[in-house]
């Protein structure tokens, strides 16, 4: 990549969860902190990319509470565990939004902006325009182009990444873009 991205205290970095802080259940939901397994070097990126960003914020759909799989008290578990997580290891989530609904046309589901919506309204001096949107979905880059973040996406396929030429970056993990990050 050739442009320099300047990134400082300034900036935001939006992360997914599922398949980006942690290992994604093939056909199933993290219903609680056991069966969370963060993804390979997810919780070092964590850390180091803290000294770099001004906020570091998660967005995740979560659909198997909205199905009833798990409760809004169990997810909300799990996210305080996972944010202790990453200040034991010096690093910090400064806030989790998520969104249950079931329906792909509710505002906060993404590509839907709405819970980047609503950190804007948490966090003011968010600029869209200085975040990054980290994800292994369509969804999560089709959210950071609306907002029009620089976007990094995570595969651990090639011939799966190659569905994604919208993307700014693409890597195969958390540590690999943190990695990235640091050098522009």
């Amino acid at each position: 990549m050739k442009e320099k991205l300047n990134i400082d205290k300034h900036w935001t970095l939006f992360l997914d969860r599922d398949g980006v802080i942690n290992e994604k259940r093939e056909n199933d939901y993290v219903k609680n902190w056991g069966e969370f397994s963060f993804t390979n070097g997810a919780i070092d990126a964590i850390s180091r990319l803290s000294n770099i960003f001004g906020k570091i914020l998660v967005v995740t759909n979560q659909r198997g509470v909205g199905k009833g799989i798990m409760t809004e008290m169990q997810l909300l578990s799990i996210h305080d565990e996972l944010t202790k997580a990453a200040n034991q290891s010096g690093g910090r989530i400064d806030k989790i939004f998520y969104c249950t609904d079931l329906l792909d046309t509710s505002d906060c589901r993404k590509p839907n902006i709405g819970m980047a919506l609503k950190a804007k309204m948490y966090f003011p001096e968010i600029d869209f325009r200085k975040s990054i949107m980290i994800g292994d979905s369509m969804t999560d880059i089709e959210f950071g182009k609306r907002l029009n973040m620089y976007t990094i996406y995570i595969s651990k396929t090639q011939l799966q990444s190659e569905l994604f030429k919208i993307a700014d970056y693409k890597c195969d993990s958390l540590f690999h873009a943190a990695e990235h990050l640091i050098k522009i």
